[in-house]
């Protein structure tokens, strides 16, 4: 399965090249810099149609090849466990992080899946000290794969848990700044990795990606790491670091 991440679609690409710029170091904000750099536009769309193309994972395609031959998501299903509890107790959480913290309030009614895995991974102590190994400046940051823990960086937004679970998509899905959503490889490949919208007033993104809350408190906490230096790659030159999830009861 390709590399977890989230791609602006061509489209997107050309409505953005019109209203930001940037340079090596990641999409300009348009909050800061409506200036368009269409060059640097482009570059990101190869990028983007390439990691789409080429970036692929030993792991992940184990387990494609596991729910091809089990032919049910009943199998992934067993595995997140029934997490309703945690889903009723739980409708926020705080995302505390070497740069400060973000308070995000859940969708819990819309998607209950997504919330409880979240809950759980996060109550288990999953995130803490996972860095944001994604960040692209007026785009998004990305964070939540196990494999930010290891020293090698060349498979940084390839991991997860041991399963997939499927999207908790309505098709009419919007992004503006400060949604919380699950990354993805494609269609129900959801696991761990979640983004941050940075993008102001909203990401032109598909429908593709399943909202599971938005932040509510610290956003300004966000933009302060999609401003970071980033090296080819958008992984951000200084770890930014998830030290702990603060779960928020109603």
């Amino acid at each position: 399965m390709r590399k977890i991440q989230i791609v602006l679609p061509i489209l997107a690409i050309l409505v953005l090249a019109g209203c930001s710029g940037g340079d090596k170091t990641g999409i300009a904000n348009p909050i800061t810099d409506p200036v368009g750099n269409t060059r640097d536009m482009i570059a990101l769309k190869n990028t983007a149609q390439q990691n789409i193309q080429d970036s692929t994972n030993k792991e992940n395609e184990r387990l494609n090849n596991t729910l091809n031959e089990n032919n049910s998501m009943s199998e992934v299903a067993k595995t997140l466990g029934d997490n309703s509890a945690l889903v009723k107790k739980y409708t926020g959480a705080v995302l505390k992080t070497s740069l400060g913290d973000i308070q995000f309030k859940f969708n819990n009614a819309q998607t209950p899946v997504t919330v409880g895995n979240f809950l759980k991974l996060a109550s288990a102590g999953f995130y803490d000290n996972l860095k944001f190994h994604r960040v692209i400046k007026g785009f998004m940051i990305q964070g939540g794969d196990p494999n930010s823990k290891n020293a090698n960086t060349g498979n940084w937004g390839m991991g997860g848990p041991d399963y997939r679970f499927k999207d908790e998509l309505k098709g009419t899905e919007k992004y503006p700044q400060g949604t919380l959503a699950m990354a993805n490889a494609g269609p129900n490949t959801n696991g761990s990795q979640f983004f941050i919208v940075t993008a102001s007033p909203e990401a032109p993104l598909p429908p593709s990606y399943t909202v599971f809350g938005n932040v509510v408190k610290g956003m300004d906490v966000a933009l302060k790491i999609e401003n970071v230096k980033t090296v080819p790659g958008d992984r951000p030159v200084e770890n930014v670091v998830i030290i702990g999830v603060e779960l928020l009861e109603k």
